[in-house]
């Protein structure tokens, strides 16, 4: 039996190497994108020279697909180059958000906030805090599968359970989080943007704005919450058993002076949350329609920079505190850390946005959809199998390309407008999007933070590795997805909205 067991961690350890190989001669995301774009533009010639046309869905008119290398399309390369990058939507908002999110991240503020709501919490509300934490810090981005990890293995050891356990529960819930959230998020704005862009193909006046899977994501908090504290106390702990290292990591509760920091940062938040609630219920409040209501409204087009204004005024208030924040300039400067961070994006964001371009120009994007959906209609799969597949394939695909953004930014401009062919709202396909690559994408060895945690990891267990960490993390990746699909089903099944007036199908 041992020799059968080492055979199949071996061959397991096989497969991991040889997707690490495989992963490892992928270009970089940006050659990646370059790369798309140039089969873009030859494809574009390959299909012009055939003839190849397309009934457009918004107007019935038919369309041809057009060369990138024509007259008419080097002019659109040369002249729309700059346009494509600027006007890419996902852009701006990003940017913007971590302009607000990057002063409170900065200061320590929200380091700080998961500190103090974890090492409150009594010994058997833990793992639920843990949990949390891990899926609400995803409005801090990739920072949250840095900070809270190691803090849960440490709080873990200090009530006496396996800090391994700990490490596990605050990374997956951390990777998990970028599809829960009782707030609106980064992520929200940056894929939204990206979507909106993909859907523009099949609809001109299409918009997925940050708050379409609004409902969804809440109820996946709360879900999520209760299956991490499952794993983990059922499957992770007694998997790992009692802790004998000698390992004790120091305790470095909040101070004093932050501590104050905290309190003046939530007497903040109180005050500009009611500040906008009386905002919004102000008879004739600019923030809501004609009818007084908020769905659609310029509150929900405008939250972004409501959120920014909110996380700077918090910032400010703990910085200020904790004597982070001196003057206007220290401001400026934590904002300008924060953008420094977001140099890869941008420069992701221009190849991507080209790629996406040149796509739509071209039609070989509403080309693609609408022949996909007319031979899935000829085979009869336009239910609700489909999407599944669909979020079975995206699942796999983090194997091999880890960036969240990016790899929506490969799909979303085929998979969208295919979807819609068949009635499916893109905030849905969104939503099947993210279940998928948020349920994988803490088990794959290509993610950066993934040997980050395995050198913390190391430090409580010198001979776990790879296999040990992927082992561990397994359950709550099953978990995660399987519990996700029934969540997506009983949306699609009941035709409830996912977020503010939106729903499943767009024939609602």
């Amino acid at each position: 039996m041992e020799n059968l067991n080492e055979l199949k961690s071996q061959r397991s350890l096989r497969i991991l190497n040889a997707i690490e190989r495989i992963g490892n001669r992928l270009p970089d995301p940006m050659m990646l994108f370059l790369s798309l774009a140039v089969m873009v533009i030859l494809a574009s010639v390959i299909a012009a020279h055939f003839g190849a046309t397309v009934v457009y869905p918004a107007s019935g008119k038919l369309l041809h697909i057009r060369s990138l290398l024509s007259d008419e399309g080097v002019v659109f390369i040369l002249t729309h180059m700059l346009k494509n990058f600027t006007g890419f939507a996902p852009l701006g908002l990003v940017l913007g958000m971590m302009l607000g999110v990057g002063v409170a991240e900065q200061v320590g503020l929200l380091e700080a906030l998961v500190k103090r709501t974890i090492l409150n919490a009594p010994a058997w509300l833990i793992t639920a805090a843990v949990a949390f934490s891990g899926i609400m810090m995803n409005i801090a981005s990739d920072a949250a599968m840095i900070v809270l990890p190691p803090l849960a293995a440490m709080v873990f050891l200090s009530v006496g359970r396996h800090p391994i356990a700990g490490l596990m529960c605050g990374f997956a819930s951390a990777g998990a989080g970028f599809t829960a959230n009782l707030i609106i998020a980064g992520t929200d704005a940056l894929l939204s943007g990206i979507s909106t862009e993909a859907a523009k193909a099949v609809d001109p006046t299409m918009v997925v704005t940050p708050v379409d899977n609004w409902y969804f994501n809440i109820i996946s908090v709360f879900m999520l919450t209760l299956i991490s504290v499952w794993v983990t106390v059922k499957i992770v702990e007694p998997r790992l058993g009692h802790y004998k290292g000698e390992h004790m990591p120091d305790q470095t509760p909040l101070s004093d002076l932050e501590k104050r920091g905290l309190r003046n940062a939530g007497i903040t938040a109180f005050v500009y949350l009611a500040g906008l609630v009386t905002w919004i219920m102000w008879p004739n409040s600019p923030l809501t329609n004609a009818h007084g209501g908020l769905i659609p409204s310029p509150f929900l087009k405008g939250i972004i920079p409501l959120i920014l204004c909110f996380f700077i005024a918090v910032g400010i208030a703990y910085g200020k505190t904790i004597g982070v924040i001196t003057s206007a300039k220290d401001v400026a400067k934590q904002m300008s850390t924060s953008i420094q961070g977001m140099s890869s994006y941008i420069v992701l964001i221009f190849f991507a946005a080209q790629f996406i371009a040149y796509f739509n120009w071209s039609h070989l994007g509403t080309w693609i959809a609408v022949h996909g959906a007319d031979y899935l209609k000829s085979v009869h799969m336009t239910g609700l199998g489909i999407l599944i597949g669909y979020i079975i394939l995206t699942s796999l695909l983090n194997f091999l390309i880890v960036s969240g953004s990016a790899k929506w930014a490969l799909e979303a401009p085929v998979f969208i407008p295919l979807f819609m062919q068949l009635g499916y709202s893109p905030a849905f396909v969104q939503v099947a999007y993210r279940i998928a690559d948020s349920s994988t994408n803490i088990i794959t060895p290509l993610n950066p933070y993934f040997v980050v945690i395995l050198s913390f990891m190391k430090r409580y267990d010198k001979a776990a590795g790879i296999g040990t960490m992927i082992s561990l993390l397994m359950p709550y990746t099953i978990c995660f997805l399987a519990a996700w699909v029934v969540l997506f089903c009983l949306f699609f099944f009941t035709g409830l909205p996912i977020g503010p007036g939106v729903y499943p199908m767009l024939a609602h």
